[in-house]
């Protein structure tokens, strides 16, 4: 495992374990709602299904699809944010 990878587990494990991994899940819930990004997820999706017939797309299908997609339709304003709340948390609770 690499240095990154454990280090990456070791945030993981400490935001999970303090229950700050669903706040900020929460907090993510709520900024994609409100710029407008899980519409423009929920029409991307329309789009796939219309462009290849509902009988032929699985649901692991439209998420390759659509994934790259979310990712980049995500504001940046929305990702400063996050970062910033993890930085934080971290600088308060480091060992």
């Amino acid at each position: 495992m690499s240095k990154e990878s454990r280090l990456r587990a070791s945030v993981n494990q400490k935001l999970t374990e303090m229950g700050e991994r669903e706040r900020l899940k929460e907090l993510l819930r709520a900024k994609l709602t409100e710029c407008g990004w899980k519409d423009q997820m929920k029409a991307n999706c329309k789009a796939v299904i219309k462009e290849k017939g509902l009988e032929h797309v699985t649901v692991e299908d439209l998420v390759v699809d659509i994934t790259p997609k979310g990712r980049a339709l995500v504001p940046d304003s929305v990702k400063k944010e996050l970062l910033h709340r993890i930085r934080a948390f971290l600088a308060q609770h480091a060992t």
